[in-house]
């Protein structure tokens, strides 16, 4: 599996907005400049999470983004849901009964339980979380105090 190009830059930019003050409107032309996104592709990677409340939006002269959530209550899971749609590695287990042998399959439960552990652990990271990540590997390689 493999993440779309618009997950990995909405994920980009949802940490760029995480860091900023709870509320505070972030210019667009910001967001693009610090992620290198244009503005057309960063309008279309923020639609899906504007639609699923975690992040809003302002319109006009001093418009831009913001994030609706605190930075712990939004996960990878989230965004990647947002952008994505469900995760399923298989269509065998996208629905019950879609496949006529999922009773007795071993792959069909395999993939199931693979699904089940790649969702807690994009769970498991929040944004607070990643922030802290961040300035820690920062600090690790001497580019932050």
């Amino acid at each position: 599996m493999l993440i779309t190009r618009a997950t990995e830059y909405a994920i980009r930019a949802m940490l760029f907005l995480a860091k900023q003050p709870r509320g505070e409107i972030v210019l667009k032309k910001d967001i693009c400049a610090s992620q290198d996104i244009t503005p057309a592709f960063l309008t279309k990677i923020l639609q899906p999470l504007i639609k699923d409340g975690i992040v809003g939006s302002q319109r006009g002269v001093g418009g831009g983004f913001y994030l609706v959530k605190e930075p712990a209550e939004v996960t990878l899971l989230d965004v990647v849901r947002a952008q994505e749609g469900p995760l399923y590695l298989n269509h065998c287990i996208a629905q019950p009964g879609i496949c006529e042998k999922d009773c007795f399959c071993p792959i069909h439960g395999a993939w199931r339980d693979i699904r089940q552990e790649l969702m807690q652990t994009l769970r498991k990271y929040n944004f607070s979380h990643l922030i802290e990540l961040e300035e820690e590997n920062l600090r690790k390689i001497g580019l932050a105090s």
